[in-house]
């Protein structure tokens, strides 16, 4: 009976260790297609093969591409871009109707930043699918006083305000929660423990 008593409080114990997941409210993070500087990105004019195919947006928020010299394209989606180079294309009658395509291989401008006990804070190019998990790895990881359990991660909100929220990365490295995408501006703030 004393040996039931006893496997029944460790068990009870145990049961108290595992809290449940920390919920959080936060809106899911807007993809930004726009294109801004120090963006790069490949262009595709199809029976075109020998011309450059990757470019780097200037400072300016423009590029120099072939026949048709410097364009705006900072604050245009890929799309746009395309479509503005067709347009030059067909009004300096260079091609009369190319098939114009274009890709963005990485976004510069688009950046998420990440501080406090980590071992490389850092401000890091925001990646297409970008993660909270993958962001603190990509500054180093957790350095040993870091709280898991309390990253804080700001996002400012279309209405201009901000909502900051703390996060478990245990919890999303247990696969309590799930990981938290991230968007261009967030802000992740990994917390010193308490001892």
């Amino acid at each position: 009976m004393r040996r039931l008593a006893v496997v029944v409080l460790v068990g009870a114990a145990l049961a108290g260790c595992s809290s449940p997941p920390r919920r959080f409210d936060l809106p899911p993070a807007v993809e930004m297609k726009t294109i801004g500087p120090d963006d790069i990105f490949e262009i595709r004019i199809v029976g075109e093969d020998k011309l450059p195919t990757m470019y780097t947006v200037a400072p300016d928020g423009t590029v120099d591409l072939p026949y048709i010299k410097r364009l705006k394209v900072s604050g245009l989606e890929p799309q746009q871009i395309a479509e503005l180079v067709r347009d030059q294309l067909i009004a300096q009658q260079i091609l009369g109707d190319p098939t114009v395509s274009i890709s963005v291989k990485e976004y510069r401008s688009k950046k998420v930043e990440v501080f406090g006990e980590v071992l490389k804070p850092s401000s890091l190019s925001l990646e297409p699918g970008m993660t909270l998990l993958r962001a603190i790895s990509q500054a180093g990881g957790f350095n040993t006083i870091a709280d898991k359990n309390r990253v804080t991660l700001r996002r400012r909100l279309r209405d201009g305000s901000v909502k900051s929220v703390d996060v478990s990365v245990s919890d999303i490295a247990d696969n309590r929660i799930q990981d938290v995408v991230l968007q261009a501006g967030d802000t992740v703030y990994v917390q010193q423990r308490v001892f």
